[in-house]
This record gives structure tokens, C-alpha cells and sequence, in this order.
């Protein structure tokens, strides 16, 4: 990316011309995407003018989304080399990835009013511009029916030439495919990347869902798999949450959510295999997972 003091003044620059005034000490925030400032009353995301699309998808989305979902869109467009969206900032901070200091009350708190949030998001009829961008095609990796993640599976058979995944997990990987359903529901507005660290809360209260960058027509199960696969140690807690909010069987919402993540996991390690600049901490981490899920079970225990 563009020079890192260059990006800090560029933010700069931005969020005066968006608040109309000096936006005071601007701190940056973990993103694996983009450059994040934060100020008092501003968020500025940046990335390269030649960088991935994404955030284009976010900014078209954004002022149509139901009402209180979301931060507010102050500004967007280009400045010099980097392309830009303000938002206004919100009250409260991430639970983070895996909910590491919510007790089980908060991460029950938090996971009925995601649910409700997802809920508001699921039932909006988008039209427009909102509606073409959901239709927009997307490289997701998330699960689209069993003929494509059997298809996927062969493929990471193929790509694994000195067999780093064990036999026995893609034996497992296999069975999930084909007891999964032959299609899903293509037709839900969902986030599709609505894990616990792109909320904000203030204490138990969910104040707002973030990052709208994969959003896509699909399936609400799609949202209810990062909810609950990323609540850490809360996993039967919010899984049960969910359950009773959306009527489903817990039994039912395990399978679902098994399938998402063989898909998830299968699109991710399968390039891994064959990329040599592909990170290797990313690699074990995911193949470890590929192991719990299927070998351990792990959305069965």
C-alpha cells in the first residue's frame, strides 16, 4: 500500500472534508483489508486506488441497509491514490474474534440481539442499486449446494500431491458433502462475514454490524454459521440462542453449520496446497481446523 504516512495524512485530509473540521488524533485499528483511522466522531477506511473492489460494495450498500444496522455513511469516493469511505463512529467496541472477555450472560446478551439485528437485515427487500450489487457475482467460498462443494473437495484431493491432509479428514469431508442439500436459498440479503469481530457492542449491548464488504444474496443461515463458529468458548450458548430464535433444531443448526465451514475450509486450504506465497501460519490454522471439524467432530461435541 501507498507509503503509511502518506495514507495517515490522506485520512486526515478526508475526515476534515467529511466532518467540515479538524477530526482531532486519529488512531489506526487492526484490518486485514484496508487502513482503518478512528477519531472521536469518525471512521475513515482506506486502500489503494488499484486494490480489490470490495469496499465499492460496501459504499453502494451502506445508505439503503434497514435503519440502526449499521454506521453511518458520511463520505465516500477517491483521494489521490487511495480509495475511501467515513463513517461515523459508533458507541462501544468489538467483542473480537472468539468473544475473549465476554462472560456467558454478555455472549447470551450479544448473540439474541445479533440475531435480532440479522433478522431486521434478512427480512429487507433491497431494490436498486442495492439489489444489483447483492446480485453482483462473488468470489465467496461459502457453501452454494452439494454437486459444487463435492466438486471442491476433488479438487483439494487433486492440489494435496504429498498428502498433508489426513485420509480420514477427507473421507469426512466427503460424507458431510453428500449428506448436504443439493441447493440453498439464494434470495436473503446476508452480511456472510458476521463474526463476533465485526460487531460493535457497548457493554451487553449490540450498538452495531460492520464491514459490508461480502454481503450477498443467500442463505440466513450463511450469517447464523459466523455467529455461532466464532463465539469461542460460548459456542453451545449462542448455538443455542439461535436455535430457540430462528425455531430451528439444534440438531438441524449443527448440520448447517458443519457444512458452511467444510466449505469454507475446503475453498481456503485447497490454493494453500499449491500457492507458494500463501502464509503458512494461515495454512496451519486452517488445516488444523479442517482436522477438528472433521476427524474430532468438532460440531458435535
Amino acid at each position: 500500500m501507498t507509503e503509511l504516512r502518506q495514507v495517515h495524512d490522506d485520512a486526515r485530509a478526508i475526515a476534515e472534508a467529511a466532518l467540515g473540521r479538524d477530526p482531532g488524533p486519529l488512531t489506526t485499528a487492526e484490518s486485514i483489508s484496508h487502513r482503518v483511522y478512528v477519531g472521536a466522531d469518525i471512521v475513515v477506511k482506506v486502500i489503494d486506488a488499484a486494490g480489490h473492489s470490495r469496499l465499492d460494495r460496501e459504499i453502494a450498500l451502506v445508505p439503503h441497509l434497514p435503519g440502526g444496522l449499521t454506521a453511518p455513511l458520511l463520505a465516500a469516493g477517491l483521494h489521490g491514490q487511495v480509495r475511501y469511505a467515513c463513517y461515523a463512529r459508533v458507541p462501544g467496541k468489538a467483542p473480537g474474534m472468539g468473544m475473549p472477555a465476554a462472560d456467558a450472560a454478555t455472549a447470551r446478551s450479544l448473540a439474541v440481539q445479533a440475531v435480532q439485528r440479522l433478522h431486521a437485515l434478512h427480512d429487507w427487500v433491497p431494490a436498486g442499486e442495492a439489489e444489483r450489487t447483492l446480485r453482483e457475482p462473488l468470489d465467496h467460498g461459502g457453501f452454494v449446494g452439494r454437486a459444487e462443494l463435492i466438486a471442491e473437495i476433488e479438487r483439494l484431493t487433486a492440489a494435496d500431491r504429498k498428502a498433508v491432509v489426513p485420509a480420514a479428514a477427507l473421507d469426512r469431508l466427503t460424507a458431510i458433502a453428500e449428506s448436504a442439500p443439493p441447493n440453498v436459498r439464494m434470495d436473503v440479503p446476508v452480511h456472510a462475514d458476521c463474526h463476533w469481530g465485526n460487531w460493535l457492542a457497548s457493554g451487553s449491548d449490540v450498538t452495531a454490524l460492520l464491514d459490508f464488504e461480502w454481503a450477498r444474496f443467500g442463505d440466513p443461515v450463511d450469517d447464523w454459521f459466523f455467529v455461532i463458529a466464532d463465539s469461542g468458548p460460548h459456542v453451545s450458548t449462542v448455538l443455542e440462542v439461535v436455535a430457540r430464535e430462528t425455531t430451528t433444531s439444534s440438531d438441524t443448526l449443527r448440520a448447517q453449520c458443519e457444512v458452511r465451514e467444510a466449505a469454507y475450509l475446503a475453498s481456503d486450504v485447497r490454493p494453500a496446497l499449491t500457492r507458494p506465497d500463501f502464509p503458512p501460519r494461515m495454512f496451519g490454522e486452517r488445516l488444523r481446523r479442517l482436522k477438528e471439524i472433521t476427524i474430532g467432530r468438532a460440531w458435535w461435541r
